[in-house]
């Protein structure tokens, strides 16, 4: 992976593309941020948009999390989840994103006194608007918040009960080291038992361990991050043997620090072991960058060649949870950008 870059910014923002690790509550750019403030008469320890920029700055996952979770307080009504979700919307349109799969974390809220209701029927709606309007198909995962407990969880899928039919999986986020997958494994069979499918963070910060935990024990489809499964070769085989998607997440890891700089990213490594790797933006407001953003990044980065970019945005349909027949369509889509290109002939 050396020599020239070989592909446009042109080129990566035309092709279609699904983004499958998002959450929702990490688009929440600064100016909205203030504006919410405002308008639901909440304080917020920030006078302005700058000074909240320059709280963007962050040594690792937890001083990340701290953050994100007091710009959450802002996000009141049904209103609220709904321009926040239309927000993100808009941007991932303007960047090719065909599907998206999203994470909302409704702990967050619901802890501050937000009905369930009032967060999912935000969000809920500004997906289907966006459909409808934009042809952009959307998955919504309720992801649990692991440095709460397991009872918490189950309380919480409980209460989304009523709203099975708008949401696709579960998910496992927030503070990784110390609170494996294994401490969810009860919430998570009930969920399956729901008809709801499974994914997980694990392999950020957190040890090899944890995606082994997340695979056998969360029966997980997909693993979020999972970066540092290359510390275990056995695991590598079977991630490489199963197909198992990883939803990396450059920006987010250099602005996390689970790598130092882009250049010193193990993504490279991922590519060259034929795993099935996925680009994302994780929490785009805060990591400095959507989905195109993170391509191009690792595009400039390793000089990722057109085959390589086109691998990349196909497997984030491969890995998604549309039907075969979507994804077919999809394919075809970037196959036929592909072939129509400079970049790739």
């Amino acid at each position: 992976m050396s020599g020239k870059p070989t592909v446009s910014k042109d080129f990566i923002w035309s092709l279609p593309k699904a983004e499958l690790h998002l959450h929702l509550e990490g688009t929440l750019e600064p100016e909205m941020m203030m504006a919410l403030a405002k308008r639901n008469h909440v304080t917020i320890s920030y006078p302005d948009v700058d000074a909240i920029r320059k709280a963007y700055v962050f040594t690792d996952l937890q001083s990340f999390l701290d953050v994100y979770y007091a710009g959450c307080s802002v996000l009141v009504t049904e209103r609220d989840f709904y321009e926040l979700t239309a927000a993100y919307l808009e941007r991932a349109v303007s960047q090719g994103v065909r599907h998206v799969e999203v994470f909302f974390d409704p702990q967050s809220h619901t802890a501050r006194g937000i009905p369930f209701e009032t967060v999912i029927s935000g969000i809920h709606r500004a997906l289907i608007d966006y459909e409808t309007t934009h042809g952009v198909t959307s998955r919504l995962i309720l992801s649990f918040l692991r440095h709460l407990s397991e009872s918490d969880a189950i309380a919480t899928l409980k209460a989304a009960e009523p709203f099975l039919a708008w949401i696709a999986a579960v998910g496992l986020d927030s503070s990784e080291v110390g609170n494996p997958p294994s401490k969810f494994a009860k919430v998570y069979e009930q969920a399956r038992n729901l008809g709801l499918l499974a994914v997980a963070h694990a392999g950020e910060e957190g040890p090899p361990e944890y995606i082994w935990e997340a695979l056998d024990m969360l029966q997980a489809s997909r693993i979020d991050h999972g970066v540092r499964c290359l510390e275990d070769e056995r695991l590598v085989d079977r991630l490489a043997t199963e197909s198992v998607p990883l939803t990396v997440c450059p920006l987010s890891n250099v602005k996390l620090h689970v790598f130092p700089s882009l250049a010193e990213s193990n993504l490279p490594a991922l590519l060259e072991r034929d795993l099935r790797v996925t680009i994302n933006s994780d929490d785009p407001a805060y990591f400095g960058g959507y989905v195109a953003d993170n391509l191009l990044a690792v595009a400039q980065a390793f000089s990722l060649s057109c085959e390589q970019i086109v691998g990349l945005v196909r497997n984030s349909f491969l890995s998604s949870f549309l039907s075969d027949a979507e994804k077919a369509k999809h394919l075809a889509d970037i196959d036929r950008i592909a072939q129509n290109a400079k970049e790739c002939s």
